[in-house]
């Protein structure tokens, strides 16, 4: 699932002047939906996983297989309700697969492993190139973007859990 990050790419076509829907991004709070899909040794897309992605600047709350990850750019919160635990950890060399904020911000360095598939004022289809065997297509749609509500929304107050959760802290 942390591998949906690597959504946001190019087609070879646009790499001067980037991806417009991208290019949007900075300066605004975004959420979308997303769909993501692997295919390996050229075979048929298989689906992964899909669910919901709110990004600002270096934070993101990003949703999908039961899973909810927080974080503000220096703390990451892993929470899955149905198991009642919780992960806490700083957030240190992260990679755009697992931090969308930071993929939004450097997509340009990947356009010569992606292809756009399909790109609209609210939506993108994409597919990423990740080694010879392997590449991967994010779909999103319902792109929103709103004006910035700082990053206070963000981070997990651990103390709003019932008891029974398992916090495991490695700050």
């Amino acid at each position: 699932m942390l591998s949906l990050v690597t959504f946001l790419a190019g087609l070879s076509a646009w790499a001067e002047g980037g991806i417009p829907i991208l290019d949007r991004v900075a300066g605004h709070r975004v959420q979308f939906h997303y769909t993501y899909s692997l295919s390996r040794d050229g075979g048929p897309m298989t689906q992964v996983t899909d669910g919901q992605v709110t990004v600002e600047d270096n934070a993101f709350l990003l949703s999908g297989l039961g899973l909810e990850i927080r974080s503000d750019g220096v703390t990451r919160w892993s929470l899955d309700r149905e198991a009642e635990e919780v992960l806490i950890e700083t957030v240190e060399k992260e990679d755009i697969f697992t931090n969308p904020a930071l993929f939004i911000s450097s997509y340009r360095a990947y356009m010569d492993r992606i292809k756009v598939n399909h790109s609209t004022s609210d939506s993108l289809d994409v597919t990423l190139t990740l080694d010879e065997t392997t590449s991967a297509r994010f779909v999103l749609t319902g792109i929103r973007f709103m004006d910035k509500k700082g990053k206070s929304d963000f981070p997990m107050d651990g103390k709003s859990l019932p008891a029974s959760y398992v916090v495991t802290d490695l700050r």
